[in-house]
């Protein structure tokens, strides 16, 4: 094997195998081994599908004693076994215990078919066009979910208008006050003078991820959404990248205090690697006619089987509370790390996404190329790609969160002494 075979037949629209150019070939855990016999940490997470780690063994096994039973894998939306046992089993230890009420759509296996389906339902129900969505965001590379994305890089590459899309300031966004991006919101949505027709709905990320780790905080969740509610806007919460535990609770907004209209998740919902995504929606906004919104791949069952087990491990408050203790050792050394840095950056992030914003925007991707040549994968984030991210799996052992952490120290000062000699560090 070899990466030239990559760099012959491969796309040249291929990224990661650009920024970490080696061949995988195991993975366990928080580590992934390369084809020369290398080793690396994990602070990636399959850009956070992986929140379980690689290859869990609780996962494995029920996978392979499905497939070995010859089950269904393949089978749109008929019902299966592993279907019904998934339903049952997300009511039971996700929904209820929460008191969430909400429908189970399954429109493709991907995080950007969720969003599609979401703002389709969003204008079915309320007969309107518009979407707001907010600074910085990130939906999806379908046509939908990149009208309310921000990056104008990722949107030009659509190659026609993106339309029917207000974007608003994210929290903390405008300089003017934390404030200030929701006054601005409520004059507009109830001036006739502001030119802004009546939205559907509103779609957020709680943690920017793939905008820069930006943290939207839970008062301005609050007040967001009574704020879309006084104008009978519908809320969405896109909770792809960071829910499923990513904060520490299973869903990212849980401790706002919330209930969103819709709910978005995918990537790490069947806690494997395989493909699924949900949309979840209040029971009266189920309004689709049947067969309204299908796919081929929105059954399936292996995902069913491996996201069934994966919720074995919320049915107690165990891995939110290790959430919680593994976020606080990030958060002490990234923040010491900046304290010592001899050049500008700011600490970011919740749970275990966390990150490194630097003011000199070159300074992150070297730090990932300076963290992967010492062994571990870590990406960037940020409209120009401006942050270190941090992804580990949530089940990361202890020892090599230290070990990661150690390399991360390692990189970013080396990369940052190169960009500021001379200048004394801490």
């Amino acid at each position: 094997m070899s990466i030239q075979t990559i760099e012959r037949l491969e796309s040249a629209v291929r990224g990661y195998v650009r920024t970490f150019p080696c061949v995988f070939t195991h993975a366990k855990g928080a580590r992934m081994t390369s084809e020369d016999g290398r080793e690396f940490i994990d602070f990636f997470a399959g850009a956070g599908v992986m929140n379980y780690g690689h290859n869990h063994p609780a996962l494995k096994t029920a996978l392979l004693e499905y497939l070995a039973e010859d089950h269904i894998i393949h089978s749109l939306d008929m019902a299966t076994a592993a279907k019904v046992r998934f339903l049952e089993r997300f009511e039971e230890v996700i929904l209820k215990p929460r008191g969430m009420d909400y429908r189970v759509q399954f429109p493709g296996p991907t995080g950007t078919n969720a969003v599609e389906a979401a703002l389709k339902l969003a204008r079915k129900v309320t007969g309107r066009e518009r979407i707001l969505s907010f600074t910085n965001a990130f939906h999806g590379m379908t046509l939908g979910a990149l009208a309310v994305t921000g990056n104008s890089f990722k949107r030009a590459g659509a190659g026609v208008p993106l339309s029917h899309v207000t974007m608003m300031p994210f929290d903390s966004y405008l300089d003017e006050g934390e404030e200030q991006s929701l006054k601005l919101l409520e004059a507009m949505l109830g001036d006739e003078g502001s030119g802004i027709d009546k939205p559907a709905a509103a779609i957020i990320e709680t943690v920017q991820a793939e905008g820069g780790v930006n943290v939207a905080r839970m008062e301005w969740l609050r007040e967001l959404a009574a704020l879309l509610k006084r104008h009978d806007v519908l809320l969405i919460v896109d909770d792809i990248q960071v829910g499923c535990g990513r904060t520490g609770p299973f869903f990212s907004f849980e401790a706002a205090g919330i209930q969103p209209d819709i709910i978005c998740l995918s990537k790490s919902l069947s806690g494997f690697g395989l493909p699924l995504a949900v949309t979840l929606m209040r029971p009266e906004l189920d309004v689709w006619s049947p067969g309204e919104h299908n796919g081929t791949f929105r059954g399936h069952n292996p995902a069913f089987v491996t996201a069934t087990a994966a919720l074995g491990f919320w049915t107690d408050d165990q891995l939110e509370r290790e959430v919680g203790r593994k976020a606080a050792v990030i958060e002490q050394r990234l923040g010491a790390l900046v304290d010592r840095l001899p050049v500008e950056a700011t600490h970011r992030g919740r749970g275990l996404i966390q990150g490194i914003e630097f003011t000199d925007r070159a300074l992150a991707a070297a730090a990932s190329q300076a963290a992967f040549e010492r062994g571990l994968i870590i990406e960037t984030a940020g409209i120009d790609d401006q942050v270190l991210k941090l992804l580990p799996p949530l089940m990361i052992p202890d020892a090599d969160l230290a070990a990661g952490l150690d390399i991360v120290d390692a990189a970013v000062m080396s990369v940052a002494r190169r960009a500021a000699p001379g200048r004394k560090v801490a």
